[in-house]
């Protein structure tokens, strides 16, 4: 396993993180598919095994149970200064006013719920789960910026959102004095690559690290167009995001499987070594149901695509519709 810095911090992250979005109590949330905490605890072991150091979830994730799952698992295999754990703030927690955003309230309270779950005195990166169209930035930034000081959280980070917001976040940050954020956890993969024209060449020029979700664009990259799985047959948040371009996607899944054919490598490798080699980006989440999935995801770190391999994975694509921001 590699190790990177995130961003311009001194922070030492893995290349691969670990997506824990899959795991949770099916009946709570939204996703049924996602795996109960006997069959999770494997795939967090065997990621640590693999060397991967990097953990990310979310306290919307299966109404809280994901970060559960994953504080117990890592509390009883790991030494917690040897980890670096990441989640997320904004997702409904509850029914009612203010049971979501990205308010003073809510961030002040959320972050101590997620401490709770996890069983831990902090996280590592503590992320705002999309914009929050309803709450002042400033509003946002002092509140975050009072977690990090008061020890709840050591870095702050940013996920999908127009570049201009996340621009003014940054500026509104440094005009006050406060924490900046750290990273972009955005949505990037062979099939959906709109994050090219703005917010990636904003990351680099501010020295922000990128932690890409969904790599893998949920699994369509990694099995034939057609191919069905429990998961995306249920996801419905999914189908919404290929559903005006499917025949140019098509010829990009084609793509990747010939050049895993030719390499004698999975799909899967190849698709995320795509992603791994773009110079912005620090470390993709990957989410793993099947072990295969982590030692693809190890696997490709060390996959180097060449020049022409790159040119006739990314020839197919055609300009996409912004998604990913709700």
């Amino acid at each position: 396993m590699e190790y990177v810095r995130l961003g311009q911090t001194g922070l030492e992250v893995s290349r691969i993180c670990l997506g824990c979005m899959s795991y949770g109590v099916p009946e709570r949330g939204n996703h049924r598919w996602v795996l109960p905490e006997a069959e999770s605890r494997p795939f967090i072991r065997r990621a640590l095994e693999l060397g991967i150091n990097f953990f990310d979830t979310a306290n919307v994730y299966s109404d809280g149970t994901s970060e559960e799952i994953l504080g117990r698992a890592l509390k009883d295999f790991v030494h917690r200064d040897d980890v670096v754990i990441a989640t997320k703030v904004n997702g409904r927690m509850h029914p009612g006013p203010n049971g979501q955003g990205l308010s003073r309230k809510a961030i002040l309270r959320e972050i101590d719920a997620s401490l709770k779950r996890l069983g831990t005195d902090y996280v590592d990166l503590y992320q705002i789960h999309r914009w929050d169209y309803n709450t002042p930035i400033e509003e946002t930034m002092e509140a975050l910026h009072d977690v990090v000081k008061a020890g709840k959280a050591r870095y702050i980070g940013a996920s999908s959102m127009y570049a201009w917001q996340f621009q003014k976040a940054l500026y509104t940050a440094e005009r006050h004095g406060w924490t900046r954020f750290v990273s972009m956890q955005n949505y990037v993969n062979l099939l959906y690559r709109e994050e090219e024209r703005e917010m990636l060449p904003l990351c680099e020029a501010e020295g922000i690290g990128v932690i890409p979700w969904s790599p893998l664009a949920r699994g369509r990259l990694t099995r034939d167009w057609d191919e069905q799985t429990a998961r995306s047959e249920t996801d419905e948040f999914g189908k919404t995001l290929y559903a005006k371009t499917a025949d140019a996607d098509r010829k990009v899944v084609e793509r990747v499987a010939e050049v895993a054919a030719q390499r004698g490598v999975s799909r899967a490798q190849v698709a995320l070594a795509w992603v791994l080699q773009k110079p912005q980006v620090t470390a993709p989440i990957v989410g793993a149901t099947k072990m295969h999935h982590l030692e693809d995801a190890v696997a490709a770190v060390d996959l180097q695509l060449s020049a022409d391999e790159v040119a006739r994975l990314e020839e197919p694509y055609v300009p996409h519709p912004v998604l990913g921001f709700r």
